[in-house]
C-alpha cells in the first residue's frame, strides 16, 4: 500500500450520488483516514462543519470556494473575499428583474459570509456583467452560479490550512469534480477528478477515475487504503 497522504475532498458530485445525497460508503473512509482531511466545498461553512461533526472527524474546512477557512486544531477562522461587493451584485441583479432562485428563505445564501450564489435556472449573462463591474467572477460549479472574489479559491484555502497545520499543499491528495476544484488541483501533490467532472477539472487533474460520483471518490482513494 502506498503511503497515505493528507486528503482534500469536495462534497457535491464527489462524495454524493447524482441526486446530491452523500453516499454512506464514504463515511468509514473519511473517519479512518490516518492523515488530516480537509472538506473543501462551494457551500457555506455550516454544511461542511455539519458533515465533519456527524462523521466525528476534525472540523477542517474550506468553504465558499476558499472564502471561508476553519481549522479546528488551531481554532483559526479566516474570512477572505469581498462580501459587500457580492451582495451588491445580488441587489443589482434583482433590480434588473431577476431572482437568486432559491426561494424566500434562501438557505443557499443564508449563512454565506464571502460570496453569493444564484440558481442555475437564472440568466447568466447579466450576472457575469454585474460581477465584472464589481471586480468579481462567476463560477459555474454545476450546482449553482457563485459570485466570488477572484483572489480566493480552493487552492488559496488549502494553502491557508497548510499554514495552520505545518503542511505543504504538495503533500495532499485532492479529489473533486468541478471548475472550482481546479486551483486546488494545481497546488496539490496529486489531483484526481471523478468521471462526472467537468472539462476544467478533468484537464487540470493528474488522473480521472473510471467511476463517477462517490464511486469515483472510492476509486480515487483506493491505492491508499488497505486491500
Amino acid at each position: 500500500m502506498t503511503e497515505t497522504p493528507p486528503l482534500l475532498v469536495d462534497i457535491d458530485g464527489t462524495l454524493t450520488d447524482e441526486s446530491r445525497a452523500v453516499d454512506p460508503r464514504v463515511f468509514p473512509v473519511l473517519r479512518e483516514w490516518p492523515e488530516p482531511v480537509v472538506i473543501a466545498t462551494g457551500k457555506a461553512m455550516p454544511f461542511p462543519i455539519g458533515l465533519c461533526e456527524f462523521l466525528g472527524i476534525e472540523r477542517t474546512v474550506v468553504a465558499e470556494n476558499g472564502g471561508v477557512v476553519f481549522v479546528e486544531a488551531t481554532d483559526e477562522l479566516q474570512l477572505r473575499g469581498d462580501h459587500e461587493a457580492a451582495l451588491a451584485v445580488g441587489e443589482a441583479y434583482r433590480d434588473l428583474g431577476h431572482e437568486l432562485g432559491f426561494g424566500v428563505v434562501d438557505l443557499a445564501n443564508r449563512w454565506r459570509e464571502t460570496e453569493l450564489v444564484v440558481s442555475l435556472d437564472q440568466p447568466l449573462a447579466p450576472l457575469k456583467r454585474l460581477a465584472d463591474e464589481y471586480g468579481l467572477v462567476v463560477l459555474d460549479t454545476g450546482f449553482a452560479y457563485h459570485v466570488t472574489d477572484p483572489s480566493v479559491d480552493k487552492g488559496t484555502g488549502l494553502e491557508a490550512v497548510c499554514d495552520e497545520l505545518g503542511l505543504a499543499p504538495g503533500d495532499f491528495l485532492a479529489v473533486g469534480d468541478s471548475e472550482n476544484d481546479a486551483e486546488a488541483f494545481d497546488v496539490a501533490g496529486e489531483a484526481v477528478a471523478v468521471a462526472n467532472a467537468d472539462a476544467t477539472a478533468t484537464a487540470r487533474a493528474d488522473r480521472v477515475t473510471d467511476a463517477a460520483y462517490a464511486d469515483g471518490f472510492l476509486e480515487a482513494v483506493a491505492p491508499y487504503r488497505p486491500a
